[in-house]
């Protein structure tokens, strides 16, 4: 079993902190086991040139990227979140408002594209955020309230046609062929 792979691949598509017990029960290891390989992925990671580090706070820990590149980060996301939704920001804000909350998997599965960058300029701007869940790792995204007061709505309910589409055969179908 290659434990560090594992844990580098939740953090990765977790985008969150997740604490060591959390993840250790997911893999089905014990805690040191977890916390070791933990470890050995910050001495992997934590170098001066590397593009993302491995942070711990507390039990605690995250893949960010690394604080030497902040200015060029910070320029790139001014960049991303000024100016008109682009076609594809726009196709997977329609599918959060209408099957959200969402996980990013099912989101992908509907859309067939990956949605990382989609989803963290949709957060940056204000409409959709991370809805965290008790039972699964991997968090749900859903449309803001900044989102609704921007389209004059009371709920994601008043959307034209969301009782048809929030349980389109067509989607029901397509989620439940590829469960997270």
């Amino acid at each position: 079993m290659h434990i560090r792979s594992q844990l580098e691949s939740i953090l990765f598509v977790a985008s969150k902190p997740l604490a060591v017990k959390k993840m250790a029960k997911v893999l089905g290891v014990s805690e040191s086991k977890a916390l070791q390989a933990l470890k050995e992925l910050q001495d992997q990671y934590n170098l001066p040139d590397s593009v993302v580090i491995l942070i711990q706070n507390n039990y605690e820990w995250q893949l960010v990227s690394n604080p030497n590149n902040r200015a060029a980060a910070e320029n790139f996301l001014k960049a991303e979140v000024s100016g008109d939704l682009t076609r594809p920001q726009l196709e997977t804000l329609t599918v959060i408002s209408y099957c959200g909350p969402i996980t990013k998997p099912e989101l992908e599965q509907l859309r067939g594209v990956n949605c990382s960058l989609i989803l963290r300029n949709l957060m940056l701007r204000g409409l959709a955020e991370e809805v965290e869940t008790e039972i699964n790792i991997l968090p749900k995204y859903q449309v803001t309230m900044q989102y609704l007061r921007h389209l004059g709505l009371m709920t994601v309910k008043d959307l034209p046609n969301y009782d048809e589409l929030h349980k389109h055969e067509h989607i029901t179908r397509a989620l439940e062929d590829n469960p997270t």
